[in-house]
């Protein structure tokens, strides 16, 4: 087997968006709610997934903290100054506005009646996926708000994901799917 030698690209041949291009740029319908995330590197890593997916916007919500700050920014490296974001102080809020404007919303959550992510078919609805506290998950009021549950199927001995990795698991699998229907 020949095998081509392999260079990694230099940041500068990655041929990356700017901010201002990344702000006008089409985005991805999709919104990713925080629903009382208390971890500024989990909220960092999300913005950074959702600048590398164009998603719409990040909508952070009770605890969860906002930008500016220094522990967001160590992870998001500078994603919070590229990607919209809002605050609400209640999370239902940020459903209720959601559905108003079309959204269908979907917990990131194990619960009766989910749906397993790899099983999930997207349509040409927005979506928004909500994603909970790092020990209590998605609050159940939340929960029963949502048009459904998308569940990320696990083989080992534990029962959850790091938030962050959870929301790119989905995020990764939506934009694909989502990117397949256009």
């Amino acid at each position: 087997m020949n095998k081509q030698p392999m260079k990694k690209y230099k940041i500068t041949e990655l041929n990356r968006l700017s901010t201002e291009e990344f702000i006008e740029h089409e985005k991805l319908p999709l919104v990713v709610v925080l629903d009382n995330v208390r971890s500024l590197h989990n909220v960092g890593s999300v913005f950074r997934t959702a600048d590398a997916f164009l998603i719409e916007s990040i909508y952070l919500c009770g605890i969860t903290s906002t930008p500016p700050h220094a522990e967001i920014h160590k992870t998001a490296l500078g994603a919070e100054n590229s990607v919209s974001w809002r605050y609400f102080g209640q999370t239902s809020d940020a459903v209720h506005l959601l559905k108003e404007n079309g959204f269908t919303v979907l917990s990131v959550e194990q619960a009766h009646g989910s749906t397993l992510l790899n099983n999930f078919e997207v349509s040409d609805k927005k979506y928004a996926i909500v994603l909970g506290n790092e020990v209590k998950g998605v609050q159940q009021e939340i929960v029963d708000m949502s048009d459904g549950c998308l569940e990320i199927p696990q083989f080992g001995t534990k029962h959850s994901l790091n938030v962050s990795v959870a929301c790119g698991i989905a995020i990764w699998e939506i934009f694909g799917k989502m990117s397949l229907n256009k």
